[in-house]
C-alpha cells in the first residue's frame, strides 16, 4: 500500500530559491559559541532577523507574487500580517511595482507599521482593523474576493511554503555535518512545513522540533484533535506567531514533518530575548527568540548533538522593552506584587521597609488603593527580589510582623485589575 506524502516537494523549493536570487539573503549560519558551551552541543543560529526586512517572510511573499502571473497581479494584491508578512509584501510590491493592500492587527507596534511604509513606498496602503492576526485576516479576504486581488497568504499557500524551505536549502548547504535537531518556530505554520518538507526529503533523520507560544497554541491544539481547531483566546504578545487558527495545508504538513511539537511561556521568551541582547547582542523579537527559549526543555536530548535555532525575526519595537522585562521578571519569580493591608500604627511602613524586606530587595511600585482613606485603605506594593527563594523570607516576616497581605502573581483576576 502507498501513501501520498503532504510535503511540498524539494524541486519546487529549488524553483523558489532561483527566484529569490538577489531578493532574500542567504543568511548566516553562524556556530554559537555561548548556547554550544550551556547545552553542551553545537548549536548554530540561523539568521533570518538579518534579511533586509528583518525576518524571513520576504521568502514566501515574494515566491508567492513572483510565481504569479503578471495579469493577475496586474489587478493588485491584499495581504493580512501581525507585521513580518507586511514587510516582505511590501517588498515585493515595491520591487515588482505591483500595488498592494496590507491589513494589520490595530495593536501592531508602530516600529513594524512604519517599516512596511518604508519598504512599500507608494505602492502599498496599510489598513489596520481588528486586535489579532485572525481579524485583519478575515477583512483582508474580503476585500480580496470582493475585488478579484491576488491574496498572499501568509503560511497557508504552497508558493509561500516552497520559499520559507529555501532556509532548508541553505542551512544543508553550509554543515558539513548532520544536523540532528532543528527548532522551529510555528505560528501558522509555514515556516515549519517549507524547512521540515526540505529537510524530510533531504535530511530524514534530523529531528524537527516546532516551538509554540503557550499562549496560542494553535497547532498543538490542532494536532491533539487530529483536525484544525480555532482558539477562541489568544495572547498575543509573541505577534509574529500568535494566531487563532493554523492552515489547512501547514495542518497537513506539520502532522508529517514535525517530531515534536513545544509550548514555551512567554515570560521565558523575554527572557531569552533580554540574555541574547545583554550576551550575544542580538535583537531578537518574541517569535525570533522562541526556538532559543525551548533548548531548556530539551536540554537532555541534546546534549554531544548538532543543532540549528531558526532566529527568525528582529522586529522588535524599542518601545516593548519595560513589558519584556517585566514579564522575564515574573517568569523568573524575581517580582512579585501584593496588597497590603499596613497595621494602623505609628512606624508601620518603616518596619516594613527596615524589617521584613531583605537588603537586596527593592520596592518598585507603591500605591494605596483608595485615595481618599489611606489609614485604612490597602497599599499595592511591587518587590524585587534577587534570588527567586528571597520570597519565602518576606511572606514569613509579614506574617511574623502582623502584615495582612495577599500574593497577586497568581491570582490572575487581581494582577490584571490591578497591575
Amino acid at each position: 500500500m502507498t501513501t501520498t506524502s503532504s510535503l511540498v516537494t524539494v524541486e519546487n523549493i529549488y524553483k523558489a530559491k532561483v527566484r529569490l536570487n538577489g531578493i532574500a539573503e542567504n543568511t548566516p549560519l553562524q556556530r554559537n559559541f555561548n548556547l554550544s558551551e550551556k547545552y553542551g552541543c553545537n548549536l548554530f543560529l540561523k539568521r533570518e532577523d538579518l534579511q533586509t526586512v528583518r525576518s524571513f517572510k520576504i521568502r514566501g511573499a515574494y515566491n508567492k507574487m513572483a510565481a504569479t502571473p503578471r495579469a493577475e497581479l496586474e489587478k493588485g494584491v491584499v495581504c493580512a500580517s501581525a507585521g513580518n508578512h507586511a514587510q516582505g509584501v511590501a517588498y515585493a510590491c515595491s520591487a515588482m511595482k505591483v500595488k498592494g493592500k496590507i491589513y494589520m492587527p490595530s495593536v501592531t507596534p508602530r516600529q513594524k507599521i512604519s517599516k512596511v511604509k518604508l519598504f512599500g513606498k507608494e505602492y502599498v496602503e496599510v489598513i489596520l482593523v481588528g486586535d489579532t492576526f485572525d481579524d485583519s485576516f478575515v477583512e483582508a479576504k474580503k476585500d480580496s474576493e470582493e475585488n478579484g486581488t491576488v491574496f498572499v497568504h501568509p503560511f497557508d499557500d504552497d508558493k509561500t511554503i516552497e520559499g520559507q524551505g529555501t532556509i532548508g536549502l541553505e542551512i544543508l548547504e553550509k554543515v558539513s555535518q548532520p544536523i540532528d535537531y532543528v527548532f522551529i518556530t510555528i505560528g501558522g505554520g509555514g515556516l515549519a512545513s517549507g524547512i521540515g518538507s526540505c529537510f524530510k526529503q533531504l535530511s530524514p533523520n534530523t529531528k524537527i522540533i516546532g516551538v509554540e507560544p503557550k499562549g496560542a497554541p494553535a497547532m498543538q491544539a490542532s494536532l491533539r484533535k487530529g483536525k484544525i481547531v480555532s482558539l477562541d483566546t489568544i495572547d498575543a504578545f509573541v505577534d509574529g506567531a500568535a494566531v487563532k487558527r493554523v492552515g489547512e495545508r501547514t495542518f497537513e504538513i506539520c502532522k508529517e514533518v514535525l517530531d515534536d511539537l513545544l509550548l514555551v511561556d512567554e515570560g521565558k521568551v523575554c527572557t531569552t530575548i533580554l540574555q541574547l541582547y545583554n550576551e550575544e547582542g542580538i535583537v531578537a523579537e518574541p517569535a525570533g527568540a522562541l526556538g532559543i527559549a525551548a533548548l531548556d526543555s530539551y536540554r537532555k536530548e541534546i546534549k554531544g548533538k548538532n543543532v540549528v535555532c531558526i532566529v527568525c525575526g528582529s522586529n522588535n519595537d524599542i518601545t516593548r522593552t519595560e513589558e519584556i522585562k517585566e514579564r522575564s521578571l515574573l517568569y523568573e519569580g524575581l517580582k512579585h506584587y501584593f496588597i497590603i493591608r499596613f497595621p494602623q500604627r505609628a512606624g508601620a511602613l518603616r518596619q516594613f521597609l527596615n524589617e521584613v524586606l531583605g537588603e537586596n530587595d527593592d520596592i518598585t511600585h507603591f500605591e494605596y488603593t483608595k485615595k481618599h482613606n489611606r489609614a485604612t485603605g490597602p497599599a499595592l506594593v511591587g518587590v524585587q527580589v534577587e534570588n527567586s527563594d528571597d520570597l519565602i523570607g518576606i511572606k514569613k516576616r509579614m506574617t511574623e510582623f502582623g502584615i495582612d497581605f495577599q500574593s497577586i502573581n497568581e491570582n490572575p483576576l487581581l494582577f490584571g485589575m490591578l497591575v
